[in-house]
């Protein structure tokens, strides 16, 4: 089952871009989704940078995985982000993130949130998956590696 792909479209897979912060980061996200879901950016900022203070969301590896509910939003959305200079992000191995998926999900949706953080760990933990998401070329080329990837 591939739960990530239908998340990603060529609009939400961001290859080689480049902020100044984790903050950064996520004002942009907001704006894209406020962009492509109808929903209110300073919303999806707060949720995103209040998960992000309870705990960092980096797993290691170069890998985060911010995430946030959202009330009025119908279904699970995400954006890809391959980032040029890699952020700092309090990483369980100090290494800055250069892979960045940021998953919205909507406010009551427990069981969904965890099965997608789930595989998202997977899919990041496996080193030759990393490694085709480091080397598409084009966003269309990143939605493929996704879509070919089962847990």
């Amino acid at each position: 089952m591939n739960l990530i792909a239908p998340l990603i479209t060529p609009d939400t897979a961001l290859l080689d871009v480049s902020f100044t912060s984790k903050k950064k980061l996520f004002e942009h996200a907001a704006d894209l989704f406020a962009r492509t879901h109808g929903l209110k950016a300073s919303d999806i900022f707060t949720s995103l940078f209040e998960r992000e203070r309870l705990g960092s969301t980096a797993l290691g590896h170069g890998i985060a995985i911010p995430h946030g509910r959202i009330k009025g939003l119908k279904n699970a959305a995400g954006a890809f982000y391959r980032l040029q200079s890699p952020l700092e992000f309090d990483a369980p191995d100090n290494r800055p993130v250069t892979l960045c998926f940021i998953l919205l999900v909507p406010q009551d949706a427990n069981e969904q949130h965890l099965q997608i953080l789930g595989e998202l760990a997977q899919l990041f933990g496996d080193e030759a998956m990393r490694a085709r998401m480091l080397a598409a070329a084009t966003p269309p080329e990143l939605i493929a590696v996704l879509e070919s990837w089962s847990s």
